[in-house]
C-alpha cells in the first residue's frame, strides 16, 4: 500500500511541476491554455489514486475513485482538443463544436459519479481497495479508445497532407506521444482488471503513462519550439495584420501565411501554390495575368505587382493589389512573400478622381470654347469700334487717336508725314440719278480702289459721308504729290458695274493735301487742338480743289 501510494503521489508532483514549469516560463497563448487544461486532466488521475491508497474508508475511496476517473474520461476531451490546435494553429472551433467535442466525456462522468446500482464500479468485502468495475467502467473505456482513434486519424491526415520536414517531425511526435499514452493504460486494464484473478496488482501503470507520454510531449514541444515566444509573436503581428500574407519555400511549399487568407482562398500550409489557379479565384485583365505569370515564371529575382478583383454582386467589387517578392539570403533565393492587399476603397477614390476629371475636362473645353466665342465677339466688336461698317476703312474716332500718338511721335523726332482728305466729286447727283443703294456702292467701290494704291503703312479713314481722309507716315512732299495723284488717278479710272443693262459709273475725286515736314522746335501742348489746325488747313485745300474745277490735288 505505501509503494503504490508513494508511486502515484511522486507521479504526480512531478505533472504538478511540468504544469508550473509551463505555466511560470511561458507567454500564456490559447495554445499554452489548450494544453495546460488538457495537462489538468493528465494529473486529476494520480492525485485520486494517492487519495485511494492513503484511506480505508469506502465513502471517502468512492469519492478519490470517482475524481481519478472524472479525469480520466475527461482526456479523451482534452487530448482531441489540443490535437486540434497542434495540427492547426489558426483553429478556432466554434461554440457547437466544443460542445460535441465534450459531450460524450461529460457524460461518462455523471455516470461515473452517479454509478447507480454500481453499474460504475462496486466494492469487493465492502472496501474499494478492491473493486469490480460494471458496464459503465467499459462504456468509458471504449469512449477513450474512440477518441484516441479519431485523434490518430486526424494526425495521420495531417502527417500525409504536409509536405515540409518539420511539420512531418512534429506530428510524428505527437503519435508518439498519444501511443505511449494509450499503451499504458491498455496495459494497467489487461494486467489489473482482465487477469486480476491470476496476476498480482502492478500498481502506477497509467499514471507512468501519462507522466511519461506528458514528459516526451513538453520535451518535442521544446525542441520544435511550438511555444518558442518569437514565433508566437511573429504569428500574433501576421494575423493582425490586414494584408493577406502567403511564405513559399523554393519549391513554391506554403510554409507560411496568415488568418486573412485561409477562409479566403482554401490555402492550406504544406501545399503548392499554383498561381494559375490562385488567379483563376479573381478577375484579372487578360494581358496584364500573361505578362504577369510570364514574368512570376521566367523571373523568380524579380519583384511584381498585379492588381485583381472579385466581384461580390452587379454593384459591389472588391479589389487587390497582389505582390510578390524573393526571399534571398546572401544572393540566393530560398522563397517567395506573396502579400494580398485590399485597395477597393483607393479604387474607389481613382474611379472618383477619374469622373471628376473628366466632368472637370469637358467644362474645361467648354469654357475654352465660350472664351474663343468671347474672343471672336470681342475683335469683331473691337473692329466695329474702329472700322466703317460700309467700306471696311477705319474710323474718324480710330483715326484721331492713331494721329494724337503718330503726331507727338513725328514732332519729336522729326519725321515727315502727309495728311490727304478728299470727297467724291458731284457724289449727290450720283445719289439723286442711281438712288442710296448704288450710291453706296460707289462709295464702297471707291475705297477699296484707294485702299489698293496705298501702301501698307498708310491709313485709309471714311471721315464722314463721301469724304475720306488719308495718313501717310514717313513721307516728303514729293512722295506725298506722287501717292495722291496716283489716288486720283485710280479712282478716276475705277468704272463701277451698276447692273439692269446700264452703263457702268465712273467718278472723280477732288482732294487736298497737307505735309508736315519741319517741325524745328515746335512744341506741342494740345496735341488735339493742333490735330484739329492740321484738318482745317487740308480742308481748305480740299475746297480749293473744288472750287478749281474739281478731280484735282491741291496742296498747301
Amino acid at each position: 500500500m505505501g509503494l503504490m501510494t508513494g508511486l502515484d503521489l511522486s507521479l504526480f508532483l512531478f505533472l504538478f511541476t511540468i504544469f508550473i514549469y509551463v505555466f511560470a516560463f511561458n507567454v500564456i497563448t490559447t495554445q499554452h491554455k489548450v494544453y495546460l487544461l488538457f495537462h489538468f486532466f493528465m494529473m486529476i488521475w494520480p492525485l485520486g489514486q494517492v487519495g485511494v491508497h492513503i484511506t480505508d474508508q469506502p465513502h471517502l475511496q468512492i469519492i478519490y475513485i470517482n475524481i481519478s476517473f472524472v479525469g480520466l474520461s475527461m482526456l479523451g476531451f482534452g487530448w482531441l482538443l489540443f490535437t486540434k490546435f497542434l495540427v492547426n494553429v489558426s483553429y478556432r472551433p466554434s461554440r457547437k463544436t466544443l460542445i460535441y467535442m465534450l459531450l460524450p466525456s461529460v457524460l461518462i462522468s455523471v455516470g461515473v459519479l452517479w454509478n447507480p446500482w454500481d453499474s460504475f464500479v462496486s466494492t469487493v468485502d465492502s472496501t474499494y481497495a478492491e473493486r469490480v468495475y460494471g458496464p459503465i467502467f467499459w462504456i468509458m473505456v471504449g469512449l477513450l479508445i474512440s477518441y484516441y482513434i479519431y485523434t490518430v486519424r486526424i494526425l495521420l491526415r495531417a502527417y500525409h497532407s504536409r509536405k515540409l520536414p518539420q511539420d512531418r517531425v512534429r506530428i510524428a511526435n505527437a503519435l508518439t506521444g498519444i501511443f505511449i499514452m494509450m499503451a499504458f493504460p491498455l496495459l494497467d486494464l489487461v494486467l489489473n482488471v482482465i487477469l486480476d484473478p491470476w496476476l498480482p496488482v502492478i500498481p502506477g501503470l497509467t499514471s507512468l503513462g501519462i507522466v511519461l507520454s506528458d514528459l516526451y510531449f513538453v520535451f518535442s514541444l521544446k525542441k520544435h519550439r511550438s511555444f518558442d515566444l518569437v514565433k508566437i509573436a511573429q504569428q500574433d503581428v501576421m494575423d493582425t495584420l490586414s494584408v493577406g500574407i502567403i511564405v513559399l519555400d523554393e519549391h513554391d511549399n506554403v510554409i507560411e501565411m496568415n488568418r486573412i487568407v485561409s477562409p479566403r482562398l482554401q490555402i492550406f500550409i504544406g501545399d503548392t501554390l499554383n498561381m494559375e489557379e490562385l488567379l483563376s479565384w479573381f478577375n484579372i485583365d487578360k494581358g496584364n495575368e500573361d505578362e504577369f505569370l510570364y514574368s512570376y515564371r521566367t523571373d523568380p529575382y524579380k519583384r511584381i505587382q498585379t492588381e485583381i478583383m472579385i466581384e461580390q454582386d452587379s454593384s459591389r467589387k472588391q479589389y487587390f493589389s497582389l505582390h510578390v517578392g524573393p526571399i534571398v539570403v546572401n544572393e540566393g533565393r530560398i522563397g517567395k512573400v506573396i502579400t494580398f492587399q485590399e485597395i477597393s476603397e483607393l479604387k474607389s477614390l481613382i474611379f472618383k478622381s477619374q469622373e471628376q476629371y473628366a466632368s472637370m475636362q469637358e467644362r474645361n473645353r467648354a469654357l475654352i470654347f465660350m472664351q474663343d466665342e468671347l474672343f471672336q465677339a470681342n475683335r469683331k466688336l473691337e473692329q466695329l469700334a474702329i472700322t466703317d461698317s460700309l467700306t471696311g476703312c477705319f474710323n474718324r474716332r480710330f483715326l484721331m487717336q492713331q494721329l494724337e500718338h503718330e503726331v507727338l511721335t513725328n514732332v519729336r523726332y522729326k519725321i515727315p508725314f502727309a495728311l490727304l482728305l478728299f470727297d467724291i466729286d458731284l457724289f449727290k447727283l450720283v445719289n439723286d440719278t442711281y438712288g442710296h443703294v448704288i450710291g453706296d456702292e460707289v462709295i464702297r467701290r471707291t475705297a477699296d480702289a484707294v485702299r489698293g494704291a496705298l501702301r501698307r503703312t498708310d491709313i485709309l479713314a471714311r471721315y464722314g459721308g463721301e469724304e475720306f481722309t488719308v495718313y501717310l507716315p514717313h513721307t516728303n512732299r514729293e512722295q506725298a504729290d506722287m501717292l495722291a495723284q496716283r489716288i486720283r488717278e485710280v479712282v478716276q479710272n475705277n468704272e463701277i458695274a451698276i447692273g439692269r443693262g446700264r452703263s457702268p459709273v465712273s467718278v472723280t475725286i477732288s482732294m487736298g493735301m497737307l505735309v508736315v515736314e519741319e517741325q524745328s522746335d515746335l512744341q506741342i501742348e494740345d496735341v488735339k487742338g493742333y490735330i484739329r489746325d492740321l484738318f482745317s488747313k487740308v480742308d481748305s485745300a480740299l475746297y480749293r480743289a473744288k472750287d478749281n474745277g474739281r478731280n484735282r490735288v491741291v496742296n498747301l
